[in-house]
């Protein structure tokens, strides 16, 4: 009886060894695919062309207003944040036309828009030449 006893225990003991050490989680029983971020081999499309203070390369790849501002290519006569040169930001209420900072709600000469022009005597307000 003694005997059988300790059959008994022993085989209940390497049961409990074996499924502690054999792989049950799932990370172990899935197979390892690789990162997508490492099976990319192709360039982002969306990243930013650099052009590293070469202007030529603004004029080449944007157009004849480009210029290189922070590392990167800029129409100096339209963008908001760098407008007529690198860094010049307008206020919140301006928008950048041909290099200047102008209000479209009051500027005569841009009245709604860029290149806009009320008549001569005329007034801008609220973006509308000869309002009410």
């Amino acid at each position: 009886m003694h005997i059988i006893f300790m059959a008994a225990i022993t085989t209940i003991a390497m049961n409990i060894t074996l499924t502690t050490t054999s792989p049950t989680s799932l990370e172990t029983t899935r197979p390892l695919r690789p990162s997508r971020f490492l099976a990319e081999n192709q360039p982002n499309p969306r990243a930013a062309d650099h052009c590293n203070k070469d202007d030529e390369i603004c004029y080449v790849l944007e157009g004849r207003n480009s210029t290189c501002c922070n590392n990167k290519c800029m129409d100096l006569s339209e963008d908001k944040h760098n407008c007529g040169s690198c860094k010049k930001k307008c206020k919140f209420t301006n928008s950048c036309c041909n290099g200047e900072c102008v209000n479209f709600a009051y500027d005569k000469r841009h009245c709604g828009s860029c290149g806009n022009k009320c008549m001569p005597g005329g007034y801008c307000i609220y973006g509308l030449c000869n309002y009410a």
